[in-house]
């Protein structure tokens, strides 16, 4: 059974309250890496410039009530509560949010969509809701967003945005989360060579966290979840003696009067410091974008049992010693370890190591993900994708990704060298990802969810009041670290937008010049050239028609295969397409032509098969289209007249299908077989195939078995990829930025990242790439 088929069985089945506390342990590990790591610097942060120290508690229970009230507004009410529910059939994250709102309005950015697309299962989840709710403000919202094209490209740019500052994210926290788990050494040295040892050792701790990820993290992963837990307990341990040993009257500090007290006595400075206090909440954002991963429910467990309690603890202890060691917190600028007992000191500091290195893998392995869904999406360049785990969906690892986030990561820790400046950088970051939210959400109470248009004003108002208030306090700190994150999301965000817009224009560049089929059905059945033995999948982004590129290939060199298959891999905004409904499959010309247009339909989180798996599918499936052709169900005509039918994988239908180990005994009399190789199970070296039986038995027509004879016979021949490998060249009287986006900008990404075998995984020796000059 494949991940696919595993996936959707799980969604079914209902969970067990033994599997969502698992998932909920689990979570841990995955999911509240980076939040729990945070008291390591929000103090240090905090009360590193702005405010200082007198021997008034004002200040230290002031921060301690805004530090209480931001984690429960914003991760407890806004996430747990609310924004875990907006889920894209499961899935998470800013582009989950793009993804919902994409289907429900129809602000789809993909040029190659369809209507057969909609009627996915997962595509058409709430449609009976929408159909009952489509009155009042949210249709005239869901009108003018189809019909302003202005608003739709201000929707993707706010996705891309969100999208930006997450991938700034993977640069900054791993730089401050082990900088300030390394920053404990101050203790136990010297004070002129502390300074010494710690960037060295967060440098050597980056490095090896960076240089490990394509070993992936199923090998350690089952390691996650108890470090993250050891750290919590330990840290609440902590806060408890500290609350008990120090000041029992700290919880007083959780009243909201407090915060009105320290913003009247500190006033602008209070103000500014808020930046050092939004990083209590940093990582929140996981909660949301790793939920594809786990359930609602584990993760609203983990956070309310386990996470709150233990965060507001180690915050109220930590605010207890320091209301009784004014002096020491000074002196060594109320670091995390200040407040830990000396005797464990050295144990905790190896513990909040470990901690930190997990937080930081989380965030890094989010990134990697969110520019998958971005790069399934047309919005990134296309880049290498490695899945480091055949059994754990999701675990992926981007080599190109990897290092210029190594690279960056080092750059700031060198750069800055303190927890004050990159406390600055991370904050900023992340409050922004929380406003994209907001905004997103906010369009998805109306649009998706069909509530009254003051819900979500309210919503706005509320959560949008109190992040606006962290975002401005971030801003003004844009000299002391805040301008990475804007410099780092202004390139990003330069190279997605070039790149979408090049890719919409090559679009537009295909459809204008495509070939009807009409001109093709004219060359005669054998296209007036020489057909070879063999499959010719002419890859292609276009969904009708035939491609400018076929035209060229064959105008310089006369000969075709046998069976010529117009392929085109396209992206849905749905995180999966169920294996039965992968293939849209639909003939071209005539039957005796031998030539068929395949679709294959893949959402942004779906793993995409390699090439021997491909093939066989798609072989396959083209063999079960024609063997069921008179039965099978029109899903859409499209503008050429060429019925299209849904046809699923080797694995989704089993008459005609046999399953059989790789041996000789497969070749036997009266049948015809084609082959899918699967992929190989660790445990054994045996290789699972699927065959096509073609029977002898007068139930299928003599044409139909000539057919997948013909079909079987071009599979043996072998199966070669044509690919066009274009040359974008803005027109002659375009505009200055048009001739810097497509000349400069979309070439030199082009160049520079991977080529269209990406998206099929095609072999080297079998690809064949036929080069033209685009002129857009």
């Amino acid at each position: 059974m494949d991940i696919e088929s595993r996936t959707y069985q799980n969604i079914v089945k209902k969970e067990s309250w033994r599997t969502v506390l698992t998932l909920a342990y689990q979570s841990l590990g995955v999911v509240y890496g980076d939040l729990s790591t945070s008291p390591l610097y929000v103090y240090k942060s905090t009360f590193a410039e702005d405010i200082h120290h007198t021997e008034s508690n004002d200040e230290i229970f002031g921060v301690l009530s805004f530090i209480f009230w931001t984690i429960t507004l914003v991760p407890l009410f806004k996430y747990v509560f609310i924004v875990l529910r907006a889920d894209d059939n499961g899935e998470g994250g800013t582009f989950a949010l793009y993804s919902l709102l994409c289907r429900h309005a129809r602000v789809n950015s993909l040029p190659s969509c369809q209507l057969a697309d909609e009627q996915l299962i997962e595509y058409n989840g709430s449609s009976s809701l929408e159909m009952a709710a489509q009155t009042g403000f949210a249709a005239r919202l869901k009108s003018t967003l189809e019909k302003q094209r202005v608003l739709q490209k201000v929707l993707l740019v706010l996705a891309l945005i969100g999208t930006c500052m997450v991938i700034g994210d993977g640069v900054l926290t791993p730089a401050i989360s082990v900088f300030s788990a390394v920053s404990g050494v101050e203790l136990s040295t010297a004070k002129e060579h502390h300074k010494y040892i710690e960037v060295p050792a967060a440098c050597i701790i980056l490095i090896g966290l960076f240089a490990l990820q394509h070993y992936g993290t199923h090998r350690v992963g089952f390691l996650f979840a108890p470090v993250i837990l050891l750290w919590l307990m330990c840290i609440s341990a902590i806060g408890v003696y500290n609350i008990i040993h120090w000041n029992p009257h700290v919880y007083q500090a959780l009243s909201p009067y407090y915060m009105y007290k320290f913003l009247k006595k500190t006033q602008s400075r209070g103000w500014m410091s808020l930046g050092g206090i939004l990083l209590c909440i940093t990582g929140s954002e996981a909660m949301f974008a790793d939920l594809g991963h786990f359930s609602q429910l584990s993760i609203q467990i983990a956070f309310t049992s386990l996470v709150y309690p233990s965060l507001i603890l180690a915050y109220m202890g930590q605010a207890a010693y320091l209301s009784q060691h004014h002096a020491i917190a000074s002196e060594y600028n109320i670091g995390f370890y200040v407040s830990v007992p000396e005797k464990l000191r050295w144990p905790v500091l190896v513990i909040a190591i470990l901690a930190a290195v997990v937080g930081s893998q989380a965030i890094i392995t989010g990134t990697f993900s969110i520019i998958k869904q971005c790069s399934a999406l047309g919005c990134f360049p296309k880049v290498k994708i490695v899945h480091t785990s055949s059994k754990i969906h999701g675990q992926i690892y981007i080599p190109e990704i990897n290092w210029i986030l190594m690279i960056l990561c080092l750059a700031v820790t060198i750069g800055f060298r303190d927890t004050r400046r990159l406390g600055n950088a991370s904050g900023l970051a992340v409050i922004t990802v929380m406003l994209v939210t907001t905004c997103l959400m906010s369009l998805v109470i109306v649009l998706c969810w069909h509530k009254n248009i003051f819900f979500a004003i309210a919503f706005v108002l509320f959560f949008g009041t109190i992040e606006s208030l962290y975002f401005s306090a971030s801003l003004i700190k844009f000299l002391e670290g805040a301008w990475v994150p804007i410099a780092l999301s202004l390139c990003f965000l330069a190279a997605m937008c070039t790149w979408h817009y090049g890719t919409l224009k090559r679009y537009e560049f295909d459809v204008q010049n495509k070939v009807s089929v009409n001109w093709l059905l004219s060359l005669g059945q054998t296209l007036g050239i020489k057909r070879v033995r063999g499959i010719g999948l002419i890859h292609t982004e276009l969904v009708s028609g035939v491609p400018a590129i076929f035209s060229h290939f064959v105008t310089n060199l006369p000969a075709f295969h046998q069976v010529l298959v117009f392929l085109c891999v396209k992206s849905v905004p749905v995180p999966h397409v169920r294996p039965e409904e992968r293939f849209l499959v639909g003939r071209v010309g005539p039957k005796q032509f031998r030539m068929y247009r395949c679709i294959v339909r893949y959402g942004y989180r779906d793993v995409h098969k390699d090439d021997i798996e491909f093939e066989g599918d798609l072989v396959c499936s083209i063999a079960e289209f024609v063997r069921s052709e008179a039965e099978t169900a029109v899903v859409e005509t499209n503008g050429e007249g060429e019925r299209m039918a849904v046809v699923g994988t080797c694995s989704t239908y089993m008459q005609g299908f046999e399953e059989g180990s790789d041996v000789d005994e497969m070749d036997k009399p009266g049948t015809s077989e084609i082959l899918s190789p699967k992929l190989k199970k660790k445990k054994s070296k045996v290789k699972k195939k699927v065959r096509f039986v073609v029977p002898e038995t007068p139930k299928i027509e003599k044409e139909t078995r000539e057919e997948l004879m013909e079909l079987t016979e071009a599979r043996e021949g072998g199966v070669a990829y044509i690919m066009g490998n274009a040359y974008m060249r803005a027109k002659h009287g375009s505009g200055l930025v048009k001739r810097l986006a497509i000349n400069v900008g979309y070439e030199f990404l082009r160049r520079n990242t991977r080529g269209p075998r990406t998206a099929l995984t095609s072999p080297y020796a079998s690809t064949l790439e036929v080069g033209m000059i685009y002129h857009v």
